[in-house]
């Protein structure tokens, strides 16, 4: 049988406008999913809220500039396998520009500065303009970052950055403010859809050589969870399984659910096309970690895990669980679904089900209470409301000058020099004076709140 590389030759992809691709020529044996890079920006699938007529990222792609007045440089930020190195390639095939590539994991201040001045004088010598890509930019230091600036502001580069972070936190505020900063989301399972099917029948794919099942590409679109590099990894895969089993006499091979579950190395668990087992799913594991049924929790957690749920989705729900059904009741279930939030990030699947079933344990046979989840909601109504006021003056910052003068500070009383460690002041601003937003309840932990509270309201409010 031959395998799926030997489906292609071994003449590097040719570029229709001329040329080879940007980066790197296409060869034989390289993954499905470089094969199958978009060349123009027509063919991206996917992010059509970036990429629709006269949109700033479709001008870049087709027009090579945004114009004097705007930034011709971007920050893409979003989920893995979105398309932010696609959409740097594509960038870079418009006006004949040159490609340079750089990774902030292995990338320093000389290899960014080494770039900046090959750019300038491709631009000063052959009048090309570079298109550099900086993937994961967060992992840079800010010396790092500042070292980008000039070549930036000086337009030697069409900086096209990549981050999984948000930038307002991971970018530094020059280079975030001279670049255009597009948000990236997962792909629609639609997307994925017509990606996998394009990928079998395009010359750059599996050329047609192979079939793929319906059943196999609904598996394949579920678990790749919008993200096209997973899911083309995937089809690979699973097509080198169906070149493996014979085919019928004059047919093309099967790809089908059990090439696909093997592949993957995970059985399937039936959801149904339109994805609402996926959200039924979920709902029901949250509602019974609510009613305390920790059997039914459990059950569900291993129908994600087996499904191939992000573990990171489920310790995400189990944390919200944490706070919002169990709260001041036993607040020590928060730091455990927080802790097992971590611990599934740096552990990964398949370990990382035990942290999940742990926290989930804990999470169903705690005391259950939603105080602080009705409390704040209560609060920030009132606030939409316009109920508030002022600060009062004495809880003013006292520290700047002249605020003393403004009365800021003045009367107030340090708790810590009170016999009981509370003083009765007011806190809440006039409109909200005597309003109880937590309200707990009598059951685990918050019956000996409440009391407590009672005995702190009193004294705070001066009864």
């Amino acid at each position: 049988m031959r395998a799926v590389a030997d489906l292609f030759s071994a003449d590097p992809a040719s570029d229709p406008a001329g040329g080879a691709l940007p980066g790197a020529a296409v060869l034989a044996g390289a993954p499905l999913a470089v094969r199958m890079r978009p060349r123009g920006v027509d063919e991206v699938v996917g992010q059509q809220h970036l990429l629709g007529p006269g949109s700033p990222l479709r001008r870049l792609a087709t027009e090579g500039d945004l114009g004097r007045a705007g930034p011709a440089s971007v920050v893409l930020w979003g989920p893995p396998g979105t398309g932010k190195t696609t959409l740097a390639h594509v960038i870079a095939r418009s006006g004949g520009r040159r490609f340079a590539e750089l990774s902030a994991v292995t990338a320093g201040v000389k290899d960014v500065r080494r770039v900046m001045d090959e750019a300038r004088e491709h631009r000063d010598l052959h009048g090309r303009q570079t298109v550099l890509f900086l993937d994961e930019i967060h992992r840079f230091t800010k010396a790092q970052q500042d070292a980008l600036l000039p070549g930036v502001e000086n337009r030697w580069v069409v900086l096209v950055a990549a981050t999984t972070e948000n930038p307002s936190f991971s970018v530094v505020t020059p280079l975030l403010s001279r670049s255009l900063l597009l948000t990236l989301r997962p792909l629609a399972a639609e997307d994925v859809r017509a990606l996998l099917g394009a990928a079998v029948a395009d010359p750059r794919g599996l050329a047609g050589e192979v079939e793929l099942s319906a059943e196999a590409l609904e598996h394949l679109v579920r678990l790749a969870d919008g993200d096209a590099r997973r899911a083309l990894t995937a089809l690979e895969a699973a097509a080198g399984a169906a070149f493996d089993t014979p085919a019928a006499p004059g047919g093309h091979p099967v790809v089908t659910l059990e090439h696909a579950e093997r592949a993957l190395d995970r059985a399937a668990v039936r959801y149904d096309r339109a994805g609402d087992q996926h959200y039924d799913v979920a709902s029901a594991f949250i509602k019974s970690m609510r009613g305390s049924d920790v059997d039914a929790a459990l059950h569900y957690l291993a129908r994600m895990v087996e499904a191939g749920e992000d573990p990171r989705f489920i310790a995400r729900r189990v944390v919200i669980a944490a706070s919002e059904d169990v709260g001041m009741a036993d607040p020590s279930a928060l730091q455990t679904a927080v802790a097992a939030l971590h611990a599934v990030a740096q552990i990964g699947m398949p370990e990382a089900r035990i942290v999940l079933a742990q926290a989930v344990v804990h999470v169903a046979t705690a005391p259950k209470s939603n105080a602080a989840y009705l409390g704040v909601n209560a609060a920030i109504a009132d606030v939409r409301a316009g109920l508030g006021g002022p600060v009062p003056a004495h809880l003013r910052d006292a520290h700047y000058s002249g605020a003393q003068r403004l009365g800021h500070g003045k009367g107030y009383v340090y708790t810590h020099d009170t016999p009981a460690g509370v003083a009765a002041q007011q806190y809440a601003p006039d409109e909200l004076v005597g309003k109880d937003y937590y309200v707990p309840t009598d059951r685990g932990f918050e019956a000996q709140l409440r009391e407590r509270l009672a005995r702190l309201r009193r004294i705070v409010r001066g009864r």
